[in-house]
């Protein structure tokens, strides 16, 4: 992507945040360089002043005028140096919010992608590990003060000579050419080092995950992992002294090319002086200038460098915000509710595979049915759901609901006409109720504490200290509840509840739940789903006897679509096989 673009995606957002920004950067420089072009000039009237002896009122004035300017002018910087500093926290912070809610918005299956998987980790990296965009920020903040002072302080050398301005712009020429060539092999390090900078994050981050530790302690993992991250530090660590070696390197160059600079500009004016008759005064301005603007613009070509570096590094999260959002993928019809639902000769692989998880199916579900679909591990149950969710898209065939392609719909009315619990449902670290309703304020309380008590969780929460506005989990609070996997998986299921969808699928949610537990959920989740229509996948048949149908999948295939009842007539059918294995094997389970 060109620099240009970039450059207009990233400020683009921060006006987007606050078009103040701008106003206070653009205040900020105008009272650095003023401050500069101030201590450059005025002090010249006062050291001639000295020199003719005037009289002590009018050195005092000059001595007066210098401390006013200089006061007032670092009143003005410090003043919007302040704001700006509030302000470039809040940008950052939105910025980061608007990279989260990119995540969240792009289609599901970019996020199962090996290729954006990378490239969000290459922006996350970008923006955390590198602060790529504050540094942008900074770095265009330090490119308009200093663009302002070169400005001002070139009008004065001309007054002097050309020939000053020239020389001294071709050894800066020299100082920006030794940065540049630096910066591009310090963007190219991190480039290298990135890929085991991840590995070490990644072994590192499994030392601080919980839900890891069992299984560490347990097989004695931690000398693996702890050789691993120490075997990468090294590595590491081995990168970085090279890279130090070659930063003082460059750095030494710099050092010499500015003490040449400083040297020849006091030489050339100190001639001058000398042979032009120009006074002390200004011998000390334009010195001063020569300097200054030596300084200035170092800062100035040293700006344009890091920015030019931060867009670089902010290649990965420019292309990712590009990505277009899956809203924006979506057709405009409303959905209200769902009166139909037919596969129509569905194909699918998930993308970058070869392998059909489905093939060529087709079945249709009507208003209030409730399904249960059934099938060995990896026939390709779930992915049924994730298509009827959207999260991917059928490669050959349609999906329709109402006989509309579910992709005609506009995207937030599909999913508020969806509630699902997935076999990797995920509670927060909200409160019991916030993860119920999924929303802080407006909600029904009422209509939490009956689900509570229908999914049988009433008991269990009436005993935590703060009922259902106890918070989940320990990590921000001492108070916090730790759920067991069956308990959690019921409030996973009120949250489904709650959500006034007129579809209903569990995925395989009461996993953690004994079988007679499991029975009982589906139940009494059956009375409580009423005329909505529901979906049920489950390993287990618990759901298969009180459905309406049972759509058996093999290997991708329809292997039948029909009640519990008739499928137990077919004893040759898989049906029949699992059902009957199941049942025995809970019967042994209970003489047991």
């Amino acid at each position: 992507m060109k620099q240009l673009e970039k450059t207009k995606l990233v400020f683009g957002l921060v006006w987007e945040i606050s078009p103040s920004y701008f106003f206070l950067l653009f205040i900020n420089s105008l009272g650095y360089s003023a401050q500069i072009l101030v201590n450059v000039i005025l002090p010249k009237y006062l050291i001639d002043g000295l020199m003719i002896k005037e009289s002590l009122q009018v050195l005092f004035q000059w001595v007066l005028l210098i401390a006013i300017a200089n006061l007032v002018l670092a009143f003005i910087k410090k003043t919007t140096k302040r704001f700006l500093d509030v302000k470039e926290k809040e940008v950052y912070w939105h910025i980061e919010r608007a990279f989260a809610k990119k995540i969240m918005s792009v289609e599901y299956q970019n996020l199962e992608d090996p290729y954006y998987l990378d490239l969000k980790e290459r922006a996350s990296f970008a923006m955390m590990n590198q602060g790529a965009v504050y540094n942008l920020i900074t770095n265009f903040l330090s490119f308009l003060n200093q663009l302002l002072t070169v400005i001002g302080l070139i009008a004065i050398m001309f007054r002097l000579s050309w020939i000053l301005v020239v020389s001294l712009l071709g050894m800066v020429g020299i100082t920006l050419f030794i940065y540049r060539a630096f910066s591009k092999y310090q963007q190219q390090f991190f480039a290298d080092l990135l890929p085991i900078n991840r590995k070490y994050g990644y072994y590192v981050g499994l030392s601080f995950e919980k839900n890891l530790h069992k299984d560490v302690r347990l097989y004695g993992m931690s000398p693996m992992l702890g050789d691993l991250v120490t075997s990468y530090n090294k590595e590491i660590n081995r990168w970085f002294t090279k890279f130090h070696r070659k930063q003082g390197l460059y750095m030494g160059l710099f050092q010499v090319v500015v003490v040449m600079q400083t040297i020849f500009a006091y030489g050339f004016v100190s001639i001058k002086t000398l042979t032009s008759g120009i006074s002390i005064g200004d011998l000390t301005m334009y010195v001063s200038s020569a300097v200054s603007f030596s300084s200035a613009v170092i800062a100035l070509g040293t700006a344009i460098v890091s920015i030019s570096q931060m867009l670089a590094y902010l290649e990965p999260f420019a292309e990712l915000m590009n990505v277009p959002d899956e809203e924006k993928l979506q057709g405009d019809k409303k959905l209200e509710t769902v009166e139909t639902i037919e596969f129509d000769h569905v194909t699918f692989a998930y993308p970058k595979t070869d392998k059909k998880i489905l093939d060529d199916i087709s079945f249709r579900i009507n208003k209030g049915e409730k399904i249960s679909i059934v099938g060995l591990n990896g026939a390709g149950k779930s992915t049924v759901v994730k298509l009827l969710c959207r999260l991917y898209k059928p490669e050959v065939g349609s999906i329709k609901i109402n006989g509309i392609d579910i992709f005609e719909y506009d995207h937030e009315s599909y999913l508020k006409t969806l509630a699902a619990v997935f076999q990797d449902f995920k509670l927060f670290n909200f409160t019991i109720e916030e993860n119920i309703t999924c929303r802080p304020v407006g909600v029904d309380t009422k209509l939490v504490e009956k689900l509570i008590k229908d999914v049988a969780m009433e008991e269990k929460i009436k005993e935590l200290p703060h009922g259902i506005n106890s918070l989940f989990g320990k990590e921000y609070d001492d108070e916090g509840v730790e759920f067991s996997g069956g308990q959690a998986q019921k409030i996973a299921i009120a949250r489904a509840l709650y959500k006034d969808a007129s579809l209903v699928i569990l995925d395989e949610p009461t996993s953690a739940l004994d079988p007679i537990a499991e029975a009982e959920i589906y139940e009494k989740f059956n009375s409580l789903v009423g005329d909505k229509t529901a979906l049920y996948i489950s390993h287990r048949m618990s759901s298969s006897v009180f459905c309406d149908k049972v759509l058996v999948i093999r290997e991708g295939k329809i292997e039948a679509f029909d009640s519990h009842k008739n499928l137990m007539l077919d004893e040759e059918g898989i049906y029949y096989e699992l059902f009957t294995s199941q049942a025995k094997n809970y019967r042994l389970e209970a003489l047991n």
